[in-house]
């Protein structure tokens, strides 16, 4: 697979090195400090201990432990290099849907990506949101405003029936499931305003990327279904269960799971006609410029497959789009048995979505505010009405998150 030159990828890094959030006051710093305040980051030139390093300018990329502020909760992060790839899948592949190509060719950037999914152990971080910003409302602390609107998190209702999103059990290592693309965009920016450091799920190129990793085999273990059982929990293996993450092989980045176990989040809508308009761009396209932007509700793009298919749709160019209405008795609305009105904009209730997580990426380069803005938020107008009714009923809740939220929330007597 080719890679940028190591001249054109450390030259992206001497700006993300000095760049430092405006919405992050903890990640401020002088540069004699940036491996405290750009966490991930080591100096010099001799490449670090460790199976993954990428080298940018005046150090390396390397893997870090992030902890959820205010818990005991740790996760960790892999770099994952730049590069130019084939996207997509080619005729021929066994098991190909239309909507898999045209092949095209797009070139990513440096990131860090999660080890493995998100699991209940961090998600659960952000659902118990939901009754902190509540009750530091009422408490008079901390209020969503009109002239700070726009940098308030919604939290997720609290669950009216805990036994379908815990289908297949609430261990904290299993991965999280059933939220819906905007509650996975919402959690990255809750996450972000609690680190200092811009979270977001991933585009679809950059997910097949790093899913693949340097591979153009239909999964990233080979040409072999067989070779899946070393690295996916899928229909073959799973016990029709997802399976604590990270506990099947890695991919040649270090990445676990992106074969199976559950389906994740990427931000991109799936259309018609497949990749239709990159492959009629110059190539190859910059990552930024491939990525369908949603313009509907529905379908958007989870990606890798779930413990309950088959090897087939757990290839690395395979595609499912989600179902938020419209659903009938063989293809099922995903929310179909929600009793609420309006359907909850965080959760879904059909067994689809029991295979259906998120994984996070944190980009070498942070954008600017309005980029970070349209990574998080609502992107149509229905969720936007279906989110804004739900708070005014007080099912969810919307608060400020930044990294003074934990502390603030102990020195009201709301947290341990």
């Amino acid at each position: 697979m080719p890679h940028r030159s190591p001249q054109t990828a450390v030259s992206l890094v001497a700006a993300a090195l000095a760049a430092v959030p405006s919405w992050g006051a903890a990640a401020r710093g002088q540069a004699v400090a940036v491996e405290t305040d750009r966490p991930g980051i080591v100096t010099g030139d001799a490449r670090p201990a460790g199976d993954h390093a990428v080298r940018v300018e005046g150090g390396w990329m390397v893997a870090y432990d992030e902890t959820i502020p205010g818990t005991d909760v740790t996760f960790r992060m892999i770099p994952v290099p730049g590069g130019t790839f084939r996207m997509g899948s080619p005729s021929d592949e066994a098991g190909r849907a239309a909507d898999e190509g045209p092949v095209f060719e797009v070139t990513v950037e440096p990131r860090w990506m999660g080890r493995c999914e998100v699991s209940w152990a961090e998600y659960r971080r952000y659902m118990d949101a939901c009754d902190l910003f509540k009750a530091l409302e009422s408490s008079g602390l901390r209020l969503v405003t009109t002239d700070n609107e726009a940098d308030a998190v919604t939290a997720p209702s609290n669950l009216y029936d805990p036994t379908t999103t815990f289908t297949n059990g609430e261990d904290p290592e299993l991965p999280a499931v059933t939220m819906t693309q905007f509650a996975a965009r919402q959690y990255t920016k809750w996450l972000s305003g609690l680190t200092g450091r811009f979270h977001r799920i991933p585009s679809e190129s950059e997910w097949e990327h790093a899913c693949r990793a340097g591979t153009t085999t239909p999964w990233s273990s080979g040409a072999d279904p067989a070779a899946l059982d070393e690295v996916a929990w899928l229909s073959a293996n799973s016990d029709e269960t997802t399976h604590a993450v990270g506990t099947k092989g890695a991919n040649a980045f270090g990445l676990h799971d992106m074969h199976g176990n559950v389906a994740e989040w990427v931000v991109d809508e799936l259309l018609a006609d497949g990749y239709a308009r990159q492959a009629a761009a110059p190539q190859p396209l910059a990552a930024a410029a491939a990525i369908a932007w949603p313009q509907r509700l529905y379908p958007r793009v989870v990606r890798g497959g779930a413990y309950y298919d088959d090897a087939a749709a757990c290839r690395s160019a395979s595609r499912r789009g989600s179902r938020d209405a419209g659903g009938n008795a063989a293809n099922p609305d995903w929310k179909d048995v929600d009793p609420n009105l309006p359907k909850s904009p965080w959760w879904y209730t059909e067994a689809p979505a029991l295979g259906v997580g998120m994984r996070l990426v944190r980009p070498l380069q942070e954008p600017d505010a309005a980029t970070r803005a349209r990574w998080w938020d609502a992107d149509v107008e229905s969720i936007r009405a279906d989110a804004a009714d739900r708070l005014a009923q007080g099912r969810g809740a919307r608060g400020l998150v930044d990294p003074q939220l934990p502390e603030a929330a102990r020195a009201a007597g709301l947290a341990d």
